[in-house]
This record gives structure tokens, sequence and C-alpha cells, in this order.
């Protein structure tokens, strides 16, 4: 049994940042205090990657954080935390990234004439940090992030990190707000990375200056369900993406136009909502948030009437890892699946994910990064 990913691929990542030193002596800890809390800065030291990359390797230089944080883990959703730091670094025209830092948390200043506000000249990533048992932190494939933001820069005509530069400003900014990171079960630390045309222009080009940025947030459950099934509605009035366009790559403006759809579709009480292709309005797209997948027996294009037929059907992503779907309405029909519950692939692919990401099982594939502390 092989399970069928519809058009845009999943588990994929985004690319890396340049790291920076900060202008601390590499011989003494200096601490810095903000909102009432001590952070302490380690000596400056780095580890070399191993040769499949797999393997936790220190940050260039980071500021580490000695408490934890006093949240309700218990109760964690899916929405904005405020935590301490984040990380940005600048691009002039020559295309080079200047050493980033790990600055606090807040407003950034930007001008009005920016080509990220103008003309929707960004990208974002999204990327996830769990605690292990032990106390120790990992991340799930940074690369293939920092791979997909770098094809996403090519198609608009930005500048990327370089893979090594986006994993390590990673590393930095989870360790720097480590007391953040959910216990083990919790929750994960979600990462958002951005790459922005910060620079000033008015007329129609690729702007002058680019910034890349990295803030965090804890977060429970993308979906108020958690693993119970979700509840879809297909839209075959607005499109998410269409050939030829940006759908391929993760830009800031994919984002908006689902807004509306998925809002009509929550205020008739359902999860989300599940797109089709612009052309023949017929074979499966996306969902808003996420992938959709179904149990099928081979790979190819999934038109509505096959969906509507299948024994099992779930959703994938970074934010909501694994969704079984109860039930897909379209033009007024509801179809169910599995009773309500979670199917047999559902439960087994969660299972298996979460155990790796969480450390609870051993990484036979070099897909997971410990952070050393």
């Amino acid at each position: 049994m092989e399970l069928h990913l519809t058009s845009r691929g999943a588990l994929q990542a985004a690319p890396p940042l340049a790291a920076h030193r900060p202008h601390f002596s590499p011989f003494t800890k200096p601490s810095l205090r903000i909102k009432n809390h001590t952070y302490s800065v380690p000596p400056i030291f780095s580890k070399g990657h191993s040769s499949t990359g797999c393997h936790a390797s220190l940050a260039t230089s980071y500021m580490e954080t000695s408490a934890v944080a006093d949240l309700d883990w218990e109760n964690l959703g899916f929405g904005l935390v405020h935590t301490d730091f984040m990380y940005i670094a600048k691009c002039g025209p020559d295309g080079n990234f200047s050493k980033g830092e790990v600055v606090p948390f807040g407003p950034i200043e930007v001008s009005p004439s920016a080509g990220v506000l103008n003309y929707g000249q960004g990208l974002f990533e999204g990327l996830k940090a769990y605690r292990k048992t032990d106390g120790s932190i990992l991340l799930f494939r940074p690369e293939e992030n920092a791979t997909r933001m770098r094809d996403g820069a090519e198609r608009m005509c930005m500048p990327a990190p370089t893979v090594e530069q986006f994993v390590d400003a990673v590393k930095q900014t989870v360790l720097a707000n480590k007391r953040w990171v959910p216990p083990t079960g919790k929750g994960s630390l979600y990462i958002r990375p951005l790459l922005m045309g910060s620079g000033a222009v008015l007329g129609l080009a690729p702007a002058p200056e680019y910034t890349f940025m990295i803030f965090v947030s804890p977060v429970g459950n993308y979906f108020k369900e958690g693993l119970a099934p979700i509840n879809l509605i297909i839209e075959d009035n607005f499109h998410r993406a269409a050939p030829g366009g940006t759908g391929g790559v993760k830009t800031i403006g994919n984002y908006a136009s689902v807004l509306k759809a998925q809002r009509i579709a929550k205020e008739k009480g359902y999860s989300d909502v599940l797109y089709l292709d612009a052309v023949h309005n017929k074979y499966l797209e996306e969902v808003s948030s996420c992938n959709i997948f179904i149990v099928k027996v081979e790979e190819r294009h999934v038109s509505v009437d096959e969906l509507l037929e299948a024994d099992e059907v779930f959703c994938t992503g970074t934010a909501v890892v694994v969704s079984p779907v109860g039930s897909i309405t379209y033009q007024g029909k509801r179809v169910e699946y599995g009773n309500q519950g979670v199917g047999v692939v559902s439960q087994q692919l969660y299972t298996s994910l979460t155990s790796l990401q969480m450390g609870h099982v051993e990484d036979c594939m070099g897909w997971t990064v410990e952070l050393s502390q």
C-alpha cells in the first residue's frame, strides 16, 4: 500500500542564514537582563557538522536563556506567544548577507516603499523544535527548509542565505529561546524564518536590500481537534494556485488569497478548505495550511470523485503534523471516512513521525538535529 501525494510535495523545508559572533569576549560569560529574566552568553565556540548533517553542531554563537517560561503547557494552542529573542541579518546589492545577530524580540523598522510591502517580495518557512525527555532539543530536517527557501528565492528574484547559514541561524534562535520549548509531549517551538525585500523601491523591480529574520513561538495543536478527524469543505469557486504562478514556492502572497474562503468555511463550522486545480477544477491541490493524502496504490493526479470514494484521507504539514480527515463536503454532499475515527494509516504515521521528532525512537535516517546546550 502506498500513499498518494497531491500536486505539491510534503515534508519540504527552507534555506539557512549567516551566523554571527556577538560583541562579547570569547573568554567571558556576560549576562543580559530583559523583562526581569537573566540571560547568559556562553563562550563562543563551534563544532563541525557530521558528514550526514544529522547530528547537532553548536551554533557559532548564541544567547542562552537560563529559566523556564511560565506557561500553561497543558492548554497550549496555536497562537503567537512573544518570546525573548529573534534573529536578523541584512543583504545589500552584492547579494551577500551580513553576519546576523540575535536581538530582543520586538517591532522592526521598514520603509513604506519596501518591496515586501508594495509588491509582495517575500518568503517564509516553518519548522519546529522538540524537547526530548532528557531535556535536549531536536530539530527536524532544517536543511530541507533551507533548500526550499533557496528555491523560492530564485523564483522571487531574491538572494538567499546558504543552507549552512540558515541552519546555524535557526540553532542560534532556538537556543536563545530554549526556555520556551515546551516539555516533552506538550507541544513544540514553532520556528518562522522570513526572507523579505526590505529595501525601498517605487517602480516594479527587485528590492535593493533584503532582510532575513527568524522568530519563534511555543505552540500546541494547529487544529483544535488535535489528532481527532477534521472536517473539510471543497472550494470550487476560488483557486489557490495556477500553472506558471508561484504556487510551487512558499511566497507570502500565496496565503492571503485563502483567507476569504477559509473564513466562510469556518463560519459554517468546517475545519479548513480543500482547493482544486485552476485548469480542470477537479483535481486536488491542497488544504489552506497543509498537504492532503489519500490511501492509493499509485502516485498521480487525484480527482474529486476518487477522493469521495477513498477509504482514508489525512492532511500533513509542519504546523498540523498529521491530521485525519473525518469528512469532506463537496457541492452540498458530505462524505465521511472511518466512522469519524482516526484511520489506521493516519495513526501509524502520526505515531512514527512524532516519536522520531521527540527523540523517542532511534533516528536511522539522519533526519533530526540535536542542539548541544
